[in-house]
Order: C-alpha cells, then structure tokens, then sequence
C-alpha cells in the first residue's frame, strides 16, 4: 500500500498510474471532494490525515509547498515513526534540508522529489523526477517511483532534488518569458506570430550547442576571448532594451539582461567571453 497526500492534477495523475500498475493506493486531501475521481478508479479515501499516514510505510506529498507539509503532517505527528515520507513538491532547497530534519526528529525518513513533467506526461515516456537523500531508503523504493517517470537519483545532499528542479525551471520559466517578449516585439509592428514562431523554435534548438563548451569554461573559471565577447554582446542587449523601448512594451527582462554585461564590463570582463557573466551572476 502506499499513501498520496495531495490530489490536485499531479497527485491524481501519480495515483492513477501507481493504480494501473497494481498497487493499492490510499488517498487524502483537504478538500474531499477531490478524491472522488481517483476512489473510483480504486484508491481507498483516508477520513484523516492520521488514517491516510498509518495506512502505509511509503507516504507521497503533491503539495503546494512545504509550508503545507507541515500544516498537514503536524496534525499527524506521532504516526510519523517508522515512515517514509516522499515530498515532491515545489520549494526551495534551504526548505528542503529543515523538512528532512523535521520529519527526523518525529521518526521518520525523508525524500526530496522534483517532478519534471507536467501531470499529463506523468508515467509517459520522457517523464523524470529528480530525488535525493538517504540512498539505502531511495533504492528500497526506486522500482516504485520510476512508475511516476524516470527516478534520478542525486545524491545524499537531501537538497539537491530541489536544486536541480529550480535550476530547471530557472531555464524553463525565462525562456518562456524571453518568447513571450520576443513575441511581444514581433507583435508591436502587427506582423503575426505564425511567422516568427520556426524562426524561434530553431534558436530555442540551437541553445544545445552552447551548454557543454560553456559548462567546460564556466567550471574552469577561464573565460577566453572570441568574436562573442562582452563588449559585443551587450552591444546587442542594448539594442534590444532599445528596439523594446522604442516599440513602447516592457523593457524590464532585456534591462535585466543587459545589466549583466554592463556589470560584466565594469568587472573588467569586456573582452572576455559572454560566460564570464557567470562570474557577476554568481556574486548576487
């Protein structure tokens, strides 16, 4: 039996795949109603939290945050003993780390989960989730929760699920931002989106080339001078703070960009590569 706390479309959609695949699942959330789907499909409604956390070993959380963790499982303290508890919502990996020793101190193993699909794609081909903490407990489970999508294990760090869930969306969310603004500039000269979008997907594929080489440098902290050098790039990110301003839409994302370079330029990096605003990023 495993239990899933938390039914809104990722919860529902992990409990019915760990449904189609056999096994028993008990099910709570806050608002009932919302358990009313899956029970038909054959989970087991808990009438508490207490129920729904005594009911199994293995207890999944699709929460919003971890503030909700709490004001759940703290109703439940004393079934905490003796279970395995399996957050996989979204928070921050400082959050993470004061969970894990919070479900510790009440008995209790913690693993840190971040989904990387969203509830449609849960169980499909392609899904993954990013895991961490005590290894001996993940691998007791890793046959389980590769039901839900590929299971990456990534160390003890119990942080390092939501490090690299952030970091991920940290790439997802501007690049939709960054298209929504391109769009926006397209847009303003009344020109329709149906032909600049192949123009965006083939830069948004294009964007593989520059990760490993740029990985290599950043990590060897040597940032090597080429035809895309500060200088010149911030030449260009001014052009589009321009270009933006002149079109009268928001200039805030391109300002944040070209604040980059220019702080980038004033640290003396102006005719090194464009990685070297890592070394400005990096310094908050």
């Amino acid at each position: 039996m495993i239990t899933m706390i938390g039914l809104g479309p990722m919860g529902q959609a992990m409990v019915r795949v760990l449904l189609e695949n056999g096994h028993g699942v008990t099910v709570w959330n806050r608002t009932a109603a919302r358990a009313d789907g899956v029970v038909a499909a054959g989970a087991v409604r808990a009438e508490t939290v207490a129920d729904a956390v005594s009911a199994s070993e293995l207890v999944l959380l699709s929460l919003t945050d971890y503030t909700a963790m709490y004001d759940i499982l703290g109703k439940a303290e004393e079934t905490l003993a003796g279970k395995v508890i399996v957050n996989l919502s979204s928070d921050t990996p400082e959050k993470t780390r004061e969970a894990a020793d919070w479900v510790k101190a009440h008995g209790g193993q913690f693993i840190a989960g971040g989904v990387m699909v969203p509830a449609p794609l849960v169980g499909k081909e392609g899904a993954y989730v990013f895991y961490s903490g005590p290894a001996e407990v993940f691998e007791k489970y890793r046959e389980t929760l590769a039901l839900i999508g590929r299971a990456d294990f990534l160390g003890e760090d119990v942080r390092l699920a939501q490090l690299f869930y952030q970091a991920q969306l940290d790439i997802f969310l501007n690049s939709l931002s960054a298209f929504m603004h391109a769009s926006a500039l397209v847009r303003s000269a009344g020109v329709p989106l149906r032909k600049f979008v192949p123009y965006a997907k083939d830069n948004f594929a294009m964007m593989d080339f520059y990760l490993e080489a740029s990985a290599e440098q950043i990590e060897k902290g040597d940032h090597p001078g080429d035809e895309a050098d500060v200088i010149m790039m911030g030449a260009s990110a001014d052009h589009i703070v321009q270009a933006s301003r002149d079109a009268g839409i928001d200039v805030l994302l391109p300002e944040a960009v070209k604040s980059h370079y220019d702080r980038a330029i004033a640290a003396g990096h102006g005719r090194s590569s464009w990685t070297s605003l890592f070394e400005v990023i990096k310094e908050g």
